[in-house]
């Protein structure tokens, strides 16, 4: 029964490439008016095809990591772009979609990201060892979409522009305050202090991340400009002079964002300016992938402009500058799948070969997202007074060209 409804959600599916399926029975079929990029899979047993029938981004994402579905070729890119540009064209049946915005309700209902839950959060995915993450990150261990305003730029090159490109937007001065609202491993606070001259407290959740952080500011002998924490932000008291924020409001969560814009709006200055730097969506209701949930952010939420717009209007801050990068994301996740794919060996001494299938699968799945189904980065600039910073954009290219410069 689950493999004859299989095929016909497929059959009607596929609009374009081909897919070829080998089934647990032996048979084989293929979907899609071909003409286009064509990709096999295998199916092991047939608990896969009941899973891939009633929740098809769990049966994948679980399928693949457990070795039950093999892609032919190793071609697992390829899959991720053919299906997601089928969805885009034909979407799932409606009870699929109905079943799943049910679990995404369920899940926005019991996700709540109290400060208990957030560091649960914080620690399934960024308390890894630091040496995993240095096995496929810049030098710099940047974890977020890096800035490649021209072709060519290495990713340790992407990386210091686009810390130079939210530098010009913060609008820096010797001697300011800068809060950064999950500092990471600590690159952006340590560029911020050492080439900016101003001081930087640094919060995250992540112990593991904490500890690398500090010990890289004592080796960069900026312990008197540098203060790290581990402390959630709603627990801060300001003011600061500045906020930046990279890669974290993806752990905030929709129900939070209230929470999260009033917060920024009492810890800023009244001339401050706050930076925030997010994945987003361009299009759609935000959707909660089950897999990502369960595997590798729990409690993450990619927020379209819609669900900022209402909670930053009642703040009263203004939204100062909004930028849309296209396809950066895209550029950097393909470096660091090389990166990861170049280093298995060592991946494979750390982790098992499951935990190897499931980032292979995470790289490979944000990479296909951010080139075919409308996903971007927001960075949005707020201040609480109009004149803040200056009318006019020129003074954000001009002062990441002085630092680019100075950089190189």
């Amino acid at each position: 029964m689950w493999q004859q409804l299989l095929d016909r959600m497929l059959s009607r599916f596929m609009r374009e490439g081909e897919l070829g399926v080998d089934f647990p029975d032996g048979t084989s079929r293929r979907y899609g008016p071909g003409g286009g990029d064509a990709v096999r899979i295998a199916i092991a047993d047939a608990a896969t095809v009941r899973a891939l029938c009633l929740n098809p981004d769990m049966g994948l994402g679980e399928g693949y990591m457990e070795g039950r579905i093999t892609v032919e070729g190793d071609r697992l890119h390829a899959l991720m772009v053919l299906l997601l540009r089928n969805r885009r064209r034909a979407g799932l049946p409606g009870w699929v979609r109905a079943a799943t915005g049910a679990r995404n309700r369920l899940a926005a209902w019991v996700a709540r990201n109290t400060p208990e839950r957030a560091r649960a959060n914080v620690a399934h995915h960024y308390d890894l060892s630091n040496e995993f993450y240095g096995l496929f990150l810049d030098s710099d261990l940047q974890y977020s979409c890096a800035y490649f305003p021209r072709p060519g730029l290495s990713l340790e090159e992407a990386q210091a522009a686009k810390k130079a490109h939210i530098a010009a937007k913060l609008r820096l001065e010797r001697g300011l305050h800068v809060l950064d609202i999950g500092c990471g491993w600590g690159g952006m606070a340590i560029t911020l202090a050492r080439d900016y001259g101003v001081r930087v407290t640094g919060v995250t959740l992540s112990k593991n991340q904490l500890a690398l952080a500090q010990e890289r500011v004592a080796a960069a002998g900026l312990g008197d400009r540098v203060a790290l924490r581990l402390v959630d932000y709603r627990r801060l008291t300001g003011p600061f002079d500045r906020i930046v924020s990279v890669g974290m409001f993806e752990h905030v969560g929709s129900a939070h964002y209230d929470e999260y814009f009033g917060q920024l709006e009492r810890l800023l200055t009244d001339d401050g300016v706050a930076l925030i730097h997010t994945i987003g969506r361009v299009q759609g209701a935000a959707m909660r992938a089950g897999w990502m949930q369960k595997y590798i952010f729990p409690g993450g939420y990619v927020p379209t402009l819609s669900d900022v717009a209402r909670p930053v209007e009642r703040t009263g801050m203004w939204l100062t500058d909004l930028e849309i990068w296209r396809l950066h994301y895209a550029t950097t996740l393909a470096e660091w799948r090389a990166r990861f794919e170049a280093r298995l060996d060592r991946v494979r001494a750390m982790y098992d070969e499951r935990f190897v299938r499931m980032w292979r699968y995470y790289l490979v799945a944000c990479q296909a997202t951010f080139e075919v189904d409308r996903q971007c980065v927001f960075q949005m600039q707020f201040a609480k007074r109009a004149d803040a910073v200056p009318l006019a954009r020129d003074y954000m290219v001009q002062a990441a060209a002085r630092a680019r410069h100075a950089a190189e």
